[in-house]
């Protein structure tokens, strides 16, 4: 699958300034605005009032992205007035700045430690995790899901923070629906099960039955959140400093940085309207892509607000929990990287919190379903573009070519020298000794050490960044459970071939497709989908009268 010829590469392994630019252009596709998108989509149509709630939605919604972004920015200024110690209640503030130090330390550094002290590191995190507030727990959740970015003894560790978060008291979803709805709960469902099936840091969630008989799943978010996160997110912040000035390594990682970062993906997270946008918008470029291989949830309209959000149920169980032969392993492990980059590369928005307990796999119809989109990645073209080139370099282990492409993302800063950075890629990540046929695992933790280099010199990678790499590294643990035996890299090819088959003249990726891998149309396809009778729907009036549930934004 690499190409070394003269047809792709100039002399010294330089991508040539053609291909570059002719690789993959956006510009050149025929795909609808958003907008459009939504307006002609059946599968949005087909839910009465749904079309014109999205429309406010896609309105408004984007128009406060700005001001999310200058709180989080805000709240993750050092303060060190007292809030770091205050923030993290039971657990002094010594040891938030030795944690964060740890954690910068297996993030950043390429240096190996010895059992003892990784266990000592992740004693004090979890420590801190337990006794401090919701956004520690976030934390823990997103060490628990960075596997390839954190060695296996970090992410094991916080296991428990996926599944073991306290649930609200029996009566406490009951007062968030009421008050969110201005109704009483049977007002709005036939039936509602207290009893969530799942708890998180940010909300829990329950089943339902609408009254016209639509089987749903209802997402609570916790109540005083908000306030909470925003203070244990200047504890992190000020923990951050202090790591910063008595820890070189620490330093280096950029942990106010990351602050900063986590900061901005918890605030979109609280407001639950973002997240029912965020659906519609992944179902759409799903729908419009063909993409019948995967499904979304629609939100119910009038039956969202900031804090709690109705959404249809979706088959499935979680894919590790499913047994699969090697056949449909081999294609729903092509099926997920295709639709990671067809999201990612052709329509601009990607799920950003790819991990086992966000993707079902339905066994009777070979389907899968995504759940939680509360984190969402969103590129330009030009972004896109960038991606587009930085992966082709990738799978050709062209170091350079790589970092050019980040730069051209946004991500490195045109003045770096970018010879430093590749002989310290050269020498840590060692590419060229990745062989063709390397398993998952492999290419992990090749991806991992890539990021871990960039940033330690001082590079901060974008958000949408940081997210796409989180769901390359997170396609190593789809692949060891459903197909264990797959050649990552083998797969991408045939994916690519699929994009040039598809998208012709708008990607040009003849001399990276290697003739001798068939395409995915070439292989047998996993059974589709039988559409089943849907009970007759009525829209739910309960509550029209409030602002939260006709558009008008109150941020809170």
């Amino acid at each position: 699958m690499y190409v070394t010829g003269d047809n792709f590469l100039e002399p010294g392994g330089k991508v040539s300034e053609i291909e570059a630019k002719t690789l993959f252009d956006p510009s050149r596709l025929s795909i609808p605005e958003r907008s459009e998108l939504i307006a002609q989509s059946p599968w949005v149509t087909d839910m009465p009032e749904l079309a014109d709630q999205a429309r406010i939605w896609l309105e408004r919604i984007p128009a406060q992205q700005p001001r999310l972004l200058a709180e989080a920015r805000r709240i993750s200024r050092p303060s060190l007035d007292g809030s770091m110690v205050l923030g993290v209640g039971k657990v002094a503030g010594h040891v938030a700045l030795m944690a964060l130090g740890d954690l910068a330390t297996a993030l950043f550094s390429s240096e190996s430690t010895d059992s003892a002290s990784t266990n000592r590191s992740v004693d004090r995190i979890e420590k801190l995790v337990r006794a401090g507030g919701p956004a520690w727990v976030k934390l823990g959740q997103f060490i628990a899901t960075s596997g390839g970015l954190l060695p296996d003894e970090w992410v094991e560790a916080f296991a428990w923070c996926r599944d073991e978060v306290p649930h609200l008291p029996p009566r406490v979803p009951r007062l968030v629906i009421r008050r969110a709805f201005g109704c009483r709960v049977r007002d709005v469902f036939e039936e509602f099960d207290p009893v969530p099936i799942g708890a998180a840091s940010i909300a829990q969630v329950h089943r339902g039955v609408l009254k016209d008989g639509r089987e749903v799943v209802v997402k609570i978010r916790r109540p005083g959140l908000r306030e909470r996160f925003i203070s244990d997110i200047r504890a992190m912040a000020a923990a951050a400093w202090a790591a910063e000035k008595v820890n070189e390594v620490a330093r280096a990682g950029n942990p106010s940085g990351f602050v900063e970062l986590f900061a901005q993906l918890v605030l979109e997270e609280l407001d639950f309207r973002i997240e029912a946008l965020n659906m519609v918008e992944l179902g759409v470029a799903g729908e419009h892509a063909g993409a019948d291989y995967v499904r979304f949830p629609r939100p119910v309209p009038g039956l969202v607000t900031s804090r709690v959000l109705v959404m249809e149920k979706l088959p499935g169980a979680a894919y590790t929990s499913v047994e699969v032969d090697k056949q449909i392993g081999q294609n729903l492990l092509r099926f997920a990287i295709q639709g990671v980059l067809e999201h990612t590369l052709i329509y601009g928005v990607f799920h950003g919190d790819l991990h086992a307990g966000n993707v079902l796999l339905d066994k009777d119809t070979g389907t899968l379903s995504l759940v939680d989109f509360g984190i969402v990645g969103r590129l330009n073209s030009q972004q896109r573009m960038a991606l587009g080139q930085f992966l082709v370099a990738f799978a050709h282990m062209n170091v350079r070519a790589q970092l050019e492409a980040m730069v051209d993302f946004g991500a490195i800063p045109p003045e770096m020298d970018l010879d430093v950075l590749v002989e310290a890629i050269e020498l840590e990540v060692r590419p060229h000794d990745l062989a063709e046929d390397a398993d998952v695992a492999e290419l992990a933790d090749r991806i991992g050490k890539l990021v871990q280099v960039v940033a330690r010199h001082g590079v901060r990678l974008p958000k949408e960044l940081v997210l796409f790499f989180k769901n390359l590294l997170y396609l190593n643990g789809f692949a060891a459970s459903v197909a264990p035996e797959a050649n990552l890299l083998g797969e991408i090819t045939p994916v690519f071939g699929y994009f040039q088959q598809k998208y012709g003249d708008a990607i040009d990726l003849m001399a990276f497709i290697d003739a001798d891998h068939p395409t995915p149309t070439q292989h047998g396809q996993l059974p589709r989908p039988t559409p089943s009778p849907e009970p007759p729907r009525r829209t739910v009036r309960c509550g029209a009268r409030n602002p939260r549930l006709t558009g008008q934004f109150a941020w809170e």
